[in-house]
């Protein structure tokens, strides 16, 4: 099974050495074919101007989407590795936070209701939910919440509901580990099932950015600068046919 896992591993290294301020359009990203499997991505910060040495509040945009050549349906997405960029920072000093458990049975508006003071981010899933009379597409709402720490680390929980073939309800604890070198943060999720097993993943949208104000300051749940002119992000993708696609996108960020 290794084998067969690492002759079929490709590893994608983009430079994308774009100036523009990186709200994720297909033209400006990533894209790769990897056996039978197309993936596009692209990922960003805004604004894009950011001081050298001092850190800012910032906005994060991104999208991964997933297909199967000649109109088949991708492998089944399992796992996700994001690492971030070592100017980057996670402050969740002060912020509310939710437990996966409060909304593992919530709808997206109960569950925005019961977390809102934690909410950080939202987004878009779609997948492809194959059924004996032919493929579903569902499109659920995503919402991202600042979560518990677990072992000292901070923690995001992404919340989504399906509705196809039956309801059920997907409650996600992220760790997010800090560590050292180019990339300062990496989250990392394995990917439940979707309806029952059924389901692929075709696409992953998320925009992440929070300001609050806790203990009479002004924080930002994510803050960077840009002390060498780039801003970096990189992705592991693993899927259940052994496909593993890997790689990195850099873009230039304006240091003020």
């Amino acid at each position: 099974m290794q084998r067969a896992r690492l002759s079929k591993r490709a590893v994608l290294a983009c430079c994308l050495l774009a100036l523009l301020p990186a709200i994720p359009t297909v033209a400006s990203g990533a894209l790769v074919e990897v056996n039978d499997l197309i993936l596009r991505a692209d990922a960003g910060y805004r604004p894009h101007r950011l001081p050298r040495r001092q850190r800012v509040p910032i906005e994060f945009s991104g999208f991964v989407s997933f297909a199967g050549k000649q109109n088949r349906p991708p492998p089944a997405l399992q796992r996700v590795v994001i690492d971030f960029d070592h100017d980057g920072r996670v402050n969740t000093s002060g912020l509310a936070r939710c437990s996966p458990h409060r909304i593992e049975t919530a709808g997206t508006r109960e569950a925005r209701r019961a977390c809102r003071r934690a909410i950080v981010g939202r987004g878009k899933l779609r997948a492809l939910v194959l059924l004996p009379g032919g493929a579903v597409e569902v499109h659920p709402t995503l919402t991202v919440f600042n979560g518990p720490r677990v072992d000292g680390h901070p923690t995001a929980v992404i919340h989504a509901r399906t509705e196809v073939p039956v309801q059920q309800t997907y409650a996600i604890a992220v760790p997010i580990s800090r560590r050292r070198g180019d990339f300062r943060y990496r989250a990392a999720f394995d990917v439940p099932p979707i309806a029952g097993g059924l389901g692929r993943v075709t696409r992953l949208q998320v925009h992440l950015g929070r300001r609050y104000r806790a203990h009479g300051k002004r924080r930002s749940y994510l803050s960077a600068r840009c002390s060498d002119s780039i801003q970096r992000i990189r992705g592991h993708f693993t899927f259940d046919d052994g496909t593993i696609v890997a790689g990195a996108l850099e873009r230039f960020c304006d240091p003020r």
